[in-house]
């Protein structure tokens, strides 16, 4: 089969839709982390216990996306993306319903498992409909897993705080109409393959980077994926634990604080939002050297300064720091073209398996050491980004 280029018209109303349907599917994801308050309260769970049930469902997913993403690669699977929707809404319908923290566990599972399947298949028909557009089609794409994912203190602060955590059950309407999307995307996605067979040409990532030798594509990735642990692990910190330190330090309520939350995560899907764009004129790694450079000392200075300029420096990081968050997903892709569902896989495995290891340890951190001496630690992993300076140097997508 001959292989071309993806250099078709793009398809946006799948670009939408795909990217609607990763709303869904984070936005059920983003369920854990909101109910984080209330069963600490309800269940009195400690911070650890807290940690192992975001690392059961991140790492779960961690583990099996690479999977699939291999498998997809060998034999794409259409309807795999309502089933994994549908295991999803099995999680979501367990933890809605249960006050044993074992049975939680079990739930996130499902989570874990419908979130490994959804996100490998997503980015590759965010791929198949981009055409040349390929920053933007991924940009688009992964704002609806980050606007998903931003709701998570909104649902906090005014689902589970009125209605305890049976709020959950709120959320299987959503998924419902989840499955339905992704059954239609299915068809979608099914013809393509079918049109791909029969005119026996295969679609192919066109890479921006120089030729280079697999000592040097290991390397990069060792970077990248260096960039995604450090990148992961702080806003896990920030989504799901910064909340204890504003109503502990600032003695905020539990809404303001989740209201700020939501803040950092909304300006995030901004910048994710305009990142992927930007990269296709200015190239992947000038705009993930932008993430990296701007924000540090924001980040840095965030534990030491006032409710007022937290607050703006929260913008600012949450803007910044995720303006390359669909950028290294696309970079990855470019390191090794003909492996789209594989690098999709491990670069967002990788970054749920960093968010969930980041939740075990903050979580012991807070049990053993304390609040305020945990998000001064975590303050300093941003240094960690400037091995973004030895990333290869990639042309803009219009100079290729």
């Amino acid at each position: 089969m001959k292989q071309v280029g993806n250099l078709n018209n793009p398809v946006y109303p799948i670009m939408i839709a795909i990217a609607i349907a990763h709303l869904i599917n984070d936005t059920m994801q983003a369920v854990i982390p909101a109910m984080f308050p209330i069963l600490k309260t309800d269940l009195g769970l400690t911070f650890t216990q807290i940690g192992l049930i975001s690392f059961v469902l991140n790492m779960f997913a961690s583990a099996l996306q690479p999977v699939v993403g291999f498998v997809s690669d060998k034999k794409p699977m259409p309807y795999a993306l309502p089933i994994g929707m549908i295991s999803s809404f099995i999680g979501i319908a367990i933890i809605a319903f249960t006050s044993q923290y074992w049975i939680i566990i079990i739930a996130v599972l499902f989570l874990g498992f419908g979130s490994a399947i959804f996100h490998p298949e997503g980015s590759r028909v965010s791929f198949m409909a981009a055409g040349s557009k390929r920053g933007l089609a991924q940009s688009i794409y992964q704002v609806g897993g980050n606007s998903g994912q931003a709701l998570a203190p909104l649902i906090s602060a005014y689902v589970f705080a009125i209605f305890g955590q049976r709020g959950a059950a709120m959320v299987l309407v959503v998924a419902a109409l989840g499955i339905l999307l992704l059954s239609k995307i299915a068809k979608w996605y099914k013809k393509q393959l079918e049109q791909e067979r029969m005119a026996k040409k295969k679609r192919v990532l066109v890479s921006n980077l120089p030729p280079l030798t697999k000592k040097q594509v290991g390397i990069a990735l060792t970077l990248l994926f260096t960039i995604i642990f450090a990148r992961s692990f702080y806003t896990t910190n920030i989504t799901s634990f910064y909340v204890f330190y504003l109503m502990d330090h600032y003695d905020v309520s539990l809404q303001l604080g989740q209201v700020l939350i939501f803040t950092f995560m909304a300006f995030g899907v901004i910048g994710t939002f305009f990142g992927g764009s930007l990269s296709d004129r200015i190239g992947r790694k000038n705009v993930i050297l932008l993430s990296v450079v701007v924000p540090m000392p924001f980040c840095l200075a965030l534990p030491y300064v006032p409710l007022w300029a937290a607050i703006i420096f929260l913008v600012i990081i949450g803007t910044l720091i995720m303006i390359s968050f669909s950028v290294t997903v696309v970079y990855a892709q470019e390191l090794v073209p003909t492996k789209i569902g594989t690098m999709a896989g491990l670069t967002t495995g990788f970054a749920f398996g960093m968010g969930a290891i980041g939740a075990m340890v903050i979580g012991v951190l807070m049990d053993h050491k304390g609040i305020d001496f945990t998000m001064m630690v975590v303050s300093l992993l941003p240094l960690l980004l400037l091995v973004a300076f030895f990333l290869p140097k990639d042309k803009p997508a219009s100079a290729v």
